[in-house]
């Protein structure tokens, strides 16, 4: 199994996947290097995005002039990365604007722990995700509640020491949690010697089939179970102190390179067939250890393989619920390894709960990873299980669990993920019509073939969401007003998605009635389900417009961040901002306006709002309506853009100044309550800064 895991390829991925699942024990997987991604040199490149130059080139296998095996991406060309993330099913509590605490079946982080409190993606390259919390904190473990409790966070929204001023936590770590190295091989060596072999005590002499005589430097090690060593393994030799007491003699421990293993049955010095091995040591004339079967032990080096400790996993994700569900973010091209953990529901005991991640809209190319468990697979209590996906599409997604998919929903399994586009990673100065067009098989340098994988043809394909644009407009890559690289909602080849701020906004409900039957052992009445709290990522006016993780003290008497995410919209004067829109409530459609602002929606459940022709088919509106499972793109523009047609220029310096706030929020009145609780419900504000620092997404700066 866990030699499996080292060939780090999709193909492997799905083959363990129903082994992991049945074995029923947590494990993680971040692969650094795969078929489509590869790295053999373990160099890193998998760490970082690549910029955009053109289309994948792929190497195919031939045998006497026949194709044969698989294609396979030259590395110079390879686009996207590798990123992974851990999150745990179960339960917990989160506290609504009115002060009441309302149970929860939930998903939360358990990767990416620091990013989440700060109101970032849980997301991970395999450098970070792959570090263990001993490697930066050697000593001290993870405690529960972390990173709330490392944090000495309080109850209710800002609870950092210092509110409300900037939030300094003291918790920094985003590795996996519970990922720590394991020692592969471990087996105890019964007789080393050292030199040419010699005749021990046996009634032979002793041996090591298919290994050269040994030099003055070799050492030949006999073990009573297979190692499950090669040649050129690296191992670590062990003191240990036998019967008599007869310790492991000086110079044998230390770390070394396997240089043969024999290819059969080996004699020992006291006369009995066992394994055997060669290294060469760095000293001669070291003193033979044989006849009292305990001479030292041989372990490989350890490694990172996802072997886990389960208590750090049960420290962190017990009671350790999240609304939203941790936020997944990845690049087209990417190969994403999302592991869930079902850590079981403390507050629920009585239910042996199941868990799936279903990607809700999302082009899966196979239903074992669509987490419907009709079509896949569920996890047990104690278990984990790894996802697959390759992102294909850039665009606004979200996920759910997809057990008893109305009560889950309801309770607040749910979470946003959305694709960014190649388009992001345009060289600067590139043409975006140019390298679109690169992804559409068109205009391509001489020698370069089109990867049909990218290539979108609406005269094919109709659903396809990166068609070219009717003209080329002549739009580059540059910079946006954070002065960092102009990011796109879309592929769009025109610069018609650009924005300069991106915020991700889940609309939600909760009826907390069904909530404490739901936690009191009490049957559910679905048809009596009825909001009485009206979310904005988790949260309802005014705790949308508080800053950093949102806290609440959990049955285990811990403080867990329970609402990470605020719902501040801070612009730069002049700028414009992207909010990713979901609905996932399970009862309401939920209106959204922003009567100050124009709203230019530009894509919708991740299509960009373009016709077959190539026309651009966005608009401008001050409302939009969602359904449950539905998701809407929508920049507010705050640029002389919005409002030019009938201001003229110059307009947005005068309707939007720096230090002007703003609302969005729904105009259904009974939404904007707190359950009894007027002035609440669905709304949140935009603030025109004369900067923004600190990122271009939650927890940054008005300036």
């Amino acid at each position: 199994m866990r030699k499996l895991y080292q060939l780090l390829a999709p193909v492997v991925v799905f083959s363990l996947a129903p082994v992991i699942a049945s074995a029923q024990s947590f494990r993680v997987q971040c692969p650094t290097s795969t078929i489509t991604h590869p790295d053999p040199t373990n160099t890193g490149v998998n760490n970082a995005e690549p910029p955009y130059n053109g289309p994948t080139q792929f190497t195919v296998p031939t045998t006497a002039g026949q194709q044969s095996g698989f294609y396979t991406p030259n590395p110079a060309s390879v686009n996207g990365a590798i990123k992974c993330q851990q999150i745990s099913g179960g339960d917990g509590y989160s506290t609504m604007a009115d002060g009441t605490q309302v149970f929860m079946f939930s998903f939360g982080p358990l990767s990416g722990l620091a990013d989440v409190a700060a109101g970032h993606p849980s997301t991970q390259f395999p450098k970070v995700f792959n570090t263990p919390y001993s490697d930066v904190s050697p000593g001290t473990p993870l405690v529960r509640g972390d990173p709330a409790s490392t944090d000495g966070a309080a109850s209710g929204a800002s609870p950092w020491t210092g509110a409300p001023g900037p939030y300094s936590p003291g918790f920094t770590w985003n590795g996996a949690v519970g990922l720590t190295p394991d020692i592969v091989t471990n087996v105890t060596v019964s007789n080393l010697e050292e030199g040419p072999l010699t005749p021990g005590i046996g009634t032979a002499p002793p041996t090591a089939p298919g290994c050269p005589t040994p030099t003055a430097n070799t050492v030949t090690a006999w073990t009573d179970a297979p190692s499950g060593l090669a040649v050129g393994s690296k191992i670590v030799i062990s003191n240990v102190v036998a019967e008599g007491p007869t310790p492991t003699p000086p110079g044998y421990a230390g770390n070394w390179t396997v240089s043969c293993v024999a290819n059969g049955a080996a004699m020992t010095p006291d006369g009995f067939d066992e394994y055997a091995f060669q290294y060469v040591d760095s000293t001669a004339g070291l003193a033979a250890d044989t006849g009292n079967d305990l001479a030292a032990y041989v372990s490989s080096p350890p490694i990172i393989d996802g072997h886990v400790d389960p208590r750090q996993i049960m420290d962190i994700g017990v009671m350790n619920g999240n609304i939203p569900a941790p936020l997944a973010v990845f690049d087209e091209d990417d190969e994403f390894f999302l592991t869930l953990t079902n850590v079981g529901m403390i507050m629920r005991p009585d239910l042996f709960e199941q868990h799936t991640v279903h990607f809700h809209g999302y082009p899966n190319a196979s239903s074992f990873y669509d987490g419907v468990p009709d079509a896949s697979i569920a996890i047990n209590i104690g278990a984990s299980f790894t996802y697959y996906y390759l992102a294909p599409d850039a665009g606004t997604y979200f996920w759910h669990c997809h057990i008893t998919p109305p009560e889950h929903l309801q309770m607040g399994m749910v979470g946003q993920l959305h694709v960014r586009p190649r388009q992001d990673r345009v060289p600067s100065g590139g043409n975006l019509y140019t390298y679109l067009g690169y992804q559409n098989g068109i205009g391509l340098p001489a020698g370069t073939a089109a990867d049909l994988r990218t290539v979108c043809n609406p005269g094919r394909d109709i659903l396809c969401s990166a068609s070219m644009p009717a003209i080329n407009t002549g739009a580059t890559e540059g910079v946006d007003k954070l002065g960092n690289p102009q990011r796109y909602t879309y592929n769009d080849g025109d610069g018609s998605t650009a924005y300069d701020v991106e915020y991700p906004i889940q609309m939600h409900g909760f009826d907390p009635n069904f909530h404490f039957v739901g936690m009191t052992f009490n049957p559910e009445m679905f048809v009596d389900m009825k909001d009485k709290y009206f979310l904005l990522n988790g949260r309802s006016y005014p705790d949308t417009v508080k800053a950093g993780p949102q806290a609440t003290i959990s049955s285990d008497g811990t403080m867990h961040y329970s609402q990470p995410l605020p719902s501040i919209i801070n612009i730069p004067a002049g700028g414009k901002a992207l909010l990713r829109l979901v609905n996932l409530s399970v009862t309401e459609y939920h209106t959204l306006m922003s009567p100050g602002i124009p709203m230019k929606e530009v894509g919708f459940m991740a299509k960009l709002l373009r016709d077959q022709a190539g026309n651009n088919t966005e608009f401008y509106t001050n409302s939009i309506t969602l359904g449950g499972g539905e998701s809407l793109d929508v920049v507010l523009d705050a640029s002389d853009a919005g409002c030019s047609a009938y201001a003229g220029a110059g307009c947005a310096a005068k309707l939007y100044p720096a230090g002007s706030v703003f609302y969005v929020y729904t105009p259904q009145l009974d939404h904007l309550s707190n359950d009894a609780e007027n002035f609440g419900g669905m709304m949140t504000e935009v603030h025109i800064c004369n900067s923004v620092t600190g990122g271009n997404t939650f927890g940054n700066t008005c300036n």
